[in-house]
Formats: structure tokens, sequence, C-alpha cells
């Protein structure tokens, strides 16, 4: 069977949305996870246009609210895709606000989610590899690697370190918490 590339630019998408007043929280900003709502359906899109399959998030990492986004303001989303393993994508994403009176814009959010392609059955399935055609890709590529490295060794250290230790629970100490544990 052939090998199947594609182009990060074939997977390139954007969307724009109006913030309304339903979109906001209690101090009149636009709700954080309407916004995460928008960046999932954005990955789903972007994923599923690379993969050519209906596709599932697995994982997000990194999501840092930069600036609000106020009513009335345009959200515009851009992602692409910036890594592949074999059914997996990591989809960047990068979240705008526009004041449409006076055209100024603020960067408000980057993430990556992580998402998988799925078949007919529901079963992981292989995706298409990645063509890098420049330095930016080549270096967002390079730090989904470190990413899923990080992520790796936070997955041992959870099964491996005994936060019970003597050592662990003295090194507390040095934090603003207090120990009242009856039984270890």
């Amino acid at each position: 069977m052939k090998k199947l590339f594609k182009s990060v630019k074939s997977s390139r998408i954007s969307i724009s949305q109006l913030m309304l007043p339903s979109h906001s929280n209690f101090s009149g900003k636009i709700h954080g996870g309407y916004i995460l709502s928008l960046m999932d359906q954005i990955a789903f899109a972007c994923a599923s246009k690379y993969s050519g399959n209906y596709c599932v998030t697995a994982s997000v990492d990194t999501v840092d609210f930069l600036h609000p986004i106020e009513v009335g303001e345009l959200v515009i989303m851009k992602a692409c895709v910036n890594y592949v393993g074999r059914s997996s994508m990591v989809v960047g994403i990068r979240v705008e606000s526009e004041n449409i009176q006076t055209g100024k814009s603020k960067h408000c959010n980057s993430s990556y989610f992580t998402m998988v392609a799925k078949d007919e059955n529901g079963q992981n399935t292989e995706v298409p590899s990645l063509i890098l055609t420049n330095g930016d890709e080549v270096r967002r590529f390079y730090n989904c690697i470190q990413q899923i490295e990080a992520r790796k060794t936070r997955n041992r250290h959870e099964l491996e370190f005994d936060y019970l230790s003597e050592t662990a629970l003295k090194n507390l100490e040095n934090y603003n918490v207090k120990i009242e544990m009856k039984e270890r």
C-alpha cells in the first residue's frame, strides 16, 4: 500500500464568531468554557479534514488565557496539524479577538489538542504522514515531540514517585500547605 502524505497547509482551517452577551460569564467577559468548546470544534474540524476520518479529542495541552475577550468582539481561531503519529495528530490553535469598531486585535490563547482518527468501527486508524515545508512547521513538529516526551515523563513520575515518603512530605514544608494526615 502506498504511503499517503499531506501538507500542513492542507489542514489549515479558521473560524470567526461574534461574541454575544449569552457567551459571557458573571464578570462580563467571554466565558473560558465557551472558548474551549469552540477550540474543540475547530480541532475536530482540522483533524478530520486532514485525516479524512472522524476524530476524537484525546488530550488538551497548555490552555493559558492571555487576555480576556469582550462581548461584541470578533473571535478568530486558526488551526493546523503540527504533528502526526500513527493515528494521532496534534492540532495547534491560535485564538485572537478583534474589536470590530477599531480593528485592534489581540492574541488571547494558543493551545494544542491531541486528536485521534477513528474508522467506521470506532477503532484507531492510520493518518497521512506530514509534509513539512518551512522552518516554522519543523519547529512546531519538534515542539510537539517535546510535549509528548514531557507527558510520558509525567506519567512515569506518577507511577514511580512515592508521594508519602518522608522526603516528599518534608519537601512540602517549602510550600503554602500544612500536613495533618492521621495515617499514611
